[in-house]
């Protein structure tokens, strides 16, 4: 798997950390109240108390910002469950596919106006980790598995959107028990 967020931010000088947080914690306090697309450089360094220059000295726009935001919390998830760390099973792709679920229903309900640009910086973004951990999951295959991969990382980021858009939801367990068996037929083989 390529470094996550915290890997790096392990290797950080702490006062390098803190400011980091306060940038983090001022961009998801802002996400709550006002959306992605209203958030401006100018207001995460307002509530961060920090200048324009200490901020592009850690995030290149606010896109990188939401980036990395969204790769910390979503790792965050992973490593919960400690998916980081295990080959595939079936029991893992099924929390995997509960995280993804979780994550992306957290994610809109708790962002203000959550519009077509956020969602589609946010897809990138997962899909990629969820490419990433598959792909390290089946490491030891004989046959390449990139393309199952990508067909089961796509698999997983659409049911977790289509869940997170529904009206009526149902049961998040019974969701995940339903997509489930649609996943692991294209890994089942590669495992």
């Amino acid at each position: 798997m390529s470094p996550n967020p915290k890997e790096l931010e392990e290797k950080l000088d702490p006062r390098v950390k803190r400011t980091r947080g306060l940038i983090l914690q001022s961009f998801d306090s802002l996400l709550a109240e006002k959306g992605f697309e209203s958030i401006s450089v100018q207001d995460v360094t307002d509530k961060a108390q920090i200048n324009r220059a200490t901020f592009y000295a850690h995030f290149q726009d606010k896109y990188a910002l939401l980036d990395y935001s969204i790769q910390k919390m979503f790792m965050a998830e992973i490593e919960k469950r400690t998916l980081s760390v295990c080959s595939y099973s079936p029991n893992n792709l099924r929390n995997l596919i509960l995280a993804v679920v979780e994550f992306l229903s957290m994610m809109h309900s708790e962002c203000a106006q959550s519009h077509q640009q956020f969602e589609s910086l946010i897809e990138g973004t997962i899909k990629k980790q969820i490419f990433d951990l598959l792909s390290y999951w089946l490491r030891n295959s004989k046959v390449p598995t990139d393309i199952p991969a990508t067909v089961a990382t796509w698999a997983i980021y659409g049911l977790a959107s289509h869940y997170s858009h529904m009206k009526k939801r149902p049961a998040l367990e019974k969701f995940v028990d339903e997509a489930f068996p649609l996943v692991a037929v294209n890994l089942e083989q590669f495992a």
